[in-house]
């Protein structure tokens, strides 16, 4: 896959755009004011795999309490902004490391000139972050409620930062509609190569949203676009996590952790593969070495399936086989295959 180029920029010690790895955003659904609940959830993402940790900071009380949570964690941090460009500045004091603004609605030209001025300052980058329902209002006259007038909006504030002399940007357009997001961010990557921050907004709850991203943020992903990226889903932040780095793996773009391949069930199937494939997951979670294992429920692919992986099972009747690198180790009773096979993988590590 060829990844179309973009400026790099860094988040704290994560790079984004140049060809850097793409990766992987959420959010804390705690209340910034809170510091040892915003720290804990910001530990739990981060041991989760997450590469940048988001917060709100909807007010003064919430600003606060950045310097104390910024001197607490090493993880980087990137502080959501909207109307008061004071919480910005405040942000860029306590050492944050990306700053999330919608220009438009930050206040007056010399406004937005002030945080740019902060931002140069401390070495923090701004992401530009506009949402189909956030279009000016003469823009969607202009073009209509469409992806030309997301894109418009976003290369306007574009602008104004480069007016103001400020050139450290990342871009996100979102829409719910996951047609009009990758028609957006497509048209979005022809007129920039600022690097682009991806995904669908408000995409739901994690059943449907974990499906309207894959289905959105992989198309761009195998289109070459994309620099980083959130997996937006209305559940706990850290299965935002689990679906983003699934996505990337999913797209070729990342292997480290377990790869597990399992058929689907049919008639053939004599073990109960969908309680083994789960088992084996689970006791599998923890690996971050890339490798490939294969969870199999017959004769009819299962063998070929299995050998080709790093580890694998075939089932049969009540039992079943294991291979470690195409070679046959063993057979064992359908209640042990998934301890069996794991403790094989482990061994091997």
């Amino acid at each position: 896959m060829i990844r179309q180029k973009s400026k790099k920029i860094s988040v704290g010690g994560v790079e984004l755009g140049g060809g850097a790895p793409i990766s992987v955003q959420s959010m804390c659904n705690t209340k910034t004011d809170d510091i040892e609940a915003t720290l804990a959830q910001i530990k739990a993402l981060a041991d989760a795999g997450c590469d940048i940790v988001r917060l709100a900071v909807p007010d003064e009380k919430a600003a606060k309490a950045l310097p104390a949570i910024r001197r607490a964690t090493n993880t980087p941090l990137v502080a959501d902004i909207h109307f008061d460009y004071r919480l910005a500045l405040a942000a860029a004091d306590a050492g944050f490391d990306k700053i999330r603004i919608n220009p438009g609605n930050i206040g007056s030209e010399d406004k937005v000139r002030l945080v740019a001025d902060a931002c140069r300052a401390n070495g923090i980058p701004i992401r530009i972050g506009v949402n189909s329902g956030s279009v000016e209002k003469a823009l969607l006259e202009k073009y209509g409620p469409t992806p030309r007038a997301l894109v418009e909006s976003a290369l306007g504030h574009v602008r104004l930062l480069e007016r103001v002399g400020f050139d450290d940007i990342c871009i996100s357009v979102k829409s719910s509609s996951v047609p009009y997001t990758v028609e957006a961010y497509r048209l979005l990557a022809e007129h920039t190569d600022y690097p682009l921050h991806l995904g669908v907004t408000e995409s739901g709850s994690e059943y449907m949203g974990v499906i309207k991203s894959s289905v959105g943020i992989g198309s761009l992903l195998l289109d070459g676009i994309g620099d980083t990226l959130r997996v937006s889903l209305t559940a706990d932040p850290i299965s935002e996590v689990r679906a983003g780095i699934a996505i990337l793996k999913a797209a070729g773009l990342r292997q480290d952790g377990v790869n597990i391949i399992s058929c689907p069930t049919c008639g053939r199937t004599c073990i109960d593969l969908i309680g083994t494939a789960r088992r084996v997951e689970e006791l599998l979670s923890d690996i971050k070495q890339p490798i490939t294992v294969a969870v199999m429920g017959c004769a009819v692919n299962g063998p070929g399936e299995a050998k080709h992986a790093d580890y694998g099972l075939a089932g049969g009747r009540g039992e079943g086989i294991i291979f470690k690198k195409g070679e046959l180790v063993k057979k064992v009773p359908e209640d042990r295959l998934a301890d069996e096979l794991c403790a094989l993988v482990r061994s091997g590590l």
